[in-house]
């Protein structure tokens, strides 16, 4: 087995690689664990609480006892399928704020500005949102949709936000994201529209693409240069050679862990578990960071929620519908309206994102509470907090230890507070008069920064954004791993594009700038000009160091 590229990981980096390479006549070969997207529980977007739940799909991984979160250990979900994470994930689709890839420039990214990238968001997405497209694509594999937004609860939200005095926004993936407005979704007539499906499908139907199941290793280096990938398939270890490069693109959890197997990373650790060392970069594994949210639950006073179809028969006939129509409640993610907020003022773009659901109930899809509620998934953006993936062994088939260290810079428990007050506020607005009528959890009790600290250590949960493990910078900085051009530091012929590269967490859902790493990537690779830099301007309030709002 050879090919010019081979890539390990069809997620949604290694998915949009596979198409650009094969695109551009080279041979690629992609190397995938996980197994077929195929059937309803993936592709209806209405079931997404299942995918993530279900060890077919899902890595299974889970994050060591959490210190500040009362030793709890977190669920930590990577996508095992064809598509990644994509094909378990909540379909939003969020690019970032255009001042996250500036800070990602400023800190040795160059050539990752906002004009650098927002070319790539635009040449990979066909947007339908019907507005301006000064900002948006309009011919690329990637189909993005908005929700029918027909239950009026997302019309409450976006008009309570407004009532509160916060911006009201028509496209929080173009100009403006601050501000109250509808979200988007990786939906396209009715299905989850998957890297799989917009990128890798049609690559595999090229000559020059090939897909194939078995685990990695590790990289095979010989003289310093990447030329293959070890593999386990049918029971036998094999190498797949690579004529030009090898790229991981295996997640922000499993990348730093085959750098690491490969004998790149911190030297200590490696020579801690008999790894011989190829090049010592101690940024491997380091830098890892997530959103954490809390789910602010109001009971309704009308019976308008999801919470009527929470039964199996409303489940059976949600199902029935989509698989005979692809239409109707099963067609939406049901993450219809969106917010992105400032905390404060001197803050110069949103730090707190909302993600509204017309049900209360949690994001595994267990204990709808209290019959009918309603929503709000709330964190804040850029915690401060950092941590590590180590190995646990070097036996590739361990999962590796993954430690968040959530809320351990006290700046976390702070921010934190203020989406808890600022969500109450929204939420008891003239919007929401007719639908609120209590406070579910935290609950009204819940006042005090200590009783608010309580309910976030016991109750706050991943948004599933991981990233930052092998992040890019200059190549003299020591602390990063990959160089603007996305090749790791110290190792010729071997390149990393995915989520782990971003020097710092982008402000909302991953999917998204995950797709652009692996879009721009393929341009680094091929040794094209990159696309010219954009000059569109973001918006930015012209009141951000005076006022929160």
């Amino acid at each position: 087995m050879k090919a010019d590229y081979v890539i390990v990981g069809a997620g949604s980096a290694g998915c949009a690689m596979a198409y650009r390479l094969s695109e551009a006549g080279r041979s690629v070969i992609v190397v995938e664990f996980g197994g077929s997207d195929a059937g309803p529980f993936i592709q209806m977007p209405g079931a997404l609480s299942y995918p993530m739940n279900m060890g077919a799909y899902d890595w299974g991984y889970r994050s060591e006892p959490e210190a500040k979160l009362g030793g709890r250990r977190l669920a930590t979900p990577r996508g095992k399928v064809i598509g990644g994470s994509s094909s378990i994930n909540g379909m939003v689709f969020v690019r970032g704020n255009a001042m996250d890839f500036d800070h990602w420039a400023d800190s040795g990214a160059a050539g990752w500005s906002y004009a650098d990238v927002l070319p790539y968001f635009q040449r990979m997405e066909t947007w339908h949102g019907g507005g301006d497209t000064t900002f948006r694509g309009t011919s690329g594999p990637l189909h993005i949709t908005r929700g029918p937004r027909q239950n009026p609860l997302f019309h409450a939200f976006v008009e309570a936000g407004r009532q509160a005095g916060y911006e009201v926004t028509d496209d929080y993936n173009g100009q403006k994201q601050e501000g109250f407005g509808p979200m988007e979704a990786t939906i396209w007539r009715g299905r989850r529209w998957s890297a799989a499906n917009a990128y890798l499908r049609p690559a595999l139907k090229r000559p020059n693409c090939t897909l194939i199941r078995a685990l990695a290793r590790k990289v095979v280096i010989e003289n310093g240069r990447a030329t293959g990938v070890e593999v386990e398939r049918d029971g036998k270890v094999e190498v797949i050679a690579a004529g030009a490069e090898v790229i991981l693109a295996a997640s922000s959890i499993n990348t730093p862990k085959l750098l690491k197997l490969s004998g790149i990373g911190p030297a200590e650790e490696l020579r801690s578990h008999g790894i011989e060392v190829v090049a010592d970069r101690p940024g491997v594994g380091a830098n890892l960071q997530d959103h954490l949210e809390i789910y602010m639950q109001y009971a309704s006073l009308q019976p308008i929620t999801l919470f009527k179809y929470w039964n199996l028969w409303g489940k059976a006939l949600v199902g029935a519908q989509w698989l005979l129509t692809g239409k109707g409640l099963g067609a939406s993610n049901q993450f219809e309206s969106a917010a992105f907020i400032r905390s404060d003022k001197g803050i110069p773009y949103p730090d707190i994102q909302y993600h509204f659901l017309p049900i209360a109930v949690r994001y595994d899809g267990k204990a709808a509470a209290e019959g009918h509620g309603f929503q709000a998934h709330v964190g804040p953006m850029r915690s401060k907090s950092r941590g590590t993936v180590t190995l646990a062994s070097a036996d590739p088939k361990a999962a590796p230890l993954i430690r968040f260290n959530y809320m351990s810079h006290p700046d976390d428990w702070a921010e934190f507070r203020k989406c808890v007050r600022l969500t109450r506020e929204i939420f008891g607005q003239e919007a929401f008069r007719p639908f609120v009528k209590h406070e579910i959890q935290p609950g009204a009790g819940t006042n005090s920064d200590d009783a608010i600290d309580g309910f976030i250590r016991e109750h706050a949960e991943s948004a599933y954004h991981p990233c930052g493990t092998a992040r890019i910078g200059a190549a003299d900085d020591p602390g990063a791993v990959v160089d603007p051009d996305c090749r790791v530091i110290g190792v010729d012929g071997l390149r990393v594009a995915d989520s782990s590269i971003f020097p710092r967490i982008t402000n909302g859902n991953l999917n998204g700038p995950s797709i652009m790493v692996g879009e721009k990537a393929s341009d680094h690779i091929l040794g094209k000009g990159m696309r010219a830099p954009s000059n569109a301007e973001p918006w930015v309030s012209p009141r951000w160091q005076s006022a929160q709002r």
